[in-house]
């Protein structure tokens, strides 16, 4: 059983944030938050896994009212830190199975997080809570990567996914659990306590885009939309993510 707690940590949740870079560029984010909120029409959004607000904040600063829901009491206090509850209301808890609430216009899960879940049982738990948050024709948008399986060597179960200065990241793969854990090495003098290299692990469970549009269907969505991209790049064989729009019949 893995200790979710202990994957997002207090430490994780401090240095997770990187203002103006990586995934808080504003090329990303800017994107990301016209899309949202196009798609929640005027209504309200609730994000599952909202994390620090890397889009919660920017998404309620365009005008669109967020709630959240989230697992890691570590990642809501550096929440907390940037906004209070009266802002953004957080429920502690499982995105498969807390509630934040009803009649919402917009479900959303980004940056692969729907990928945290880790078995397809609770991952088709988690489309049926999005389900039971929306309102009549709202909408469920999940962010995730396309597993990149043809990058494996044969007789390896391995990927060099980064390697540069001060990180190297490797991911491992079972692909008959759909089981892939992403070992996170951060190494040189500029770290903070003084060692050497620091090693992090993150375990995920991948889903094929036509498994992830079986989960929607079980849940009463059908897709809408699909794209490489918040941008609403065209998706081909050859795109690493995707951004899926399901909707509930109106």
């Amino acid at each position: 059983m893995i200790d979710q707690q202990r994957v997002w940590d207090e430490e994780v949740a401090q240095s997770y944030d990187t203002p103006g870079e990586g995934m808080f560029a504003d090329d990303v984010l800017g994107p990301t938050v016209a899309t949202l909120a196009e798609l929640a029409g005027g209504g309200p959004a609730v994000e599952f896994a909202i994390g620090t607000g890397r889009v919660a904040i920017p998404l309620r600063e365009a005008g669109v009212p967020v709630s959240g829901i989230e697992l890691s009491h570590a990642m809501i206090a550096r929440l907390r830190e940037k906004v209070g509850e009266g802002d953004i209301p957080v429920v502690q808890g499982d995105m498969a199975t807390a509630s934040a609430g009803e009649g919402f216009a917009l479900a959303y899960l980004v940056f692969n997080t729907i990928s945290n879940l880790l078995t397809q049982e609770e991952q088709v738990e988690c489309f049926r809570n999005a389900a039971r948050h929306l309102a009549r024709g709202g909408r469920f948008v999940i962010e995730l990567w396309v597993p990149q399986l043809r990058a494996l060597a044969p007789g390896h179960a391995g990927t060099v996914e980064v390697s540069e200065p001060g990180y190297v990241l490797v991911d491992t793969i079972d692909t008959l659990t759909q089981r892939l854990t992403s070992h996170h090495f951060r190494f040189g003098p500029d770290l903070a306590d003084g060692r050497e290299a620091r090693v992090g692990r993150s375990p995920h469970r991948y889903i094929w885009p036509s498994e992830l549009d079986l989960m929607a269907q079980l849940a009463g969505f059908t897709r809408e939309s699909r794209w490489a991209n918040w941008r609403r790049e065209e998706f081909t064989a050859e795109s690493p993510s995707h951004v899926s729009v399901y909707r509930l019949p109106g």
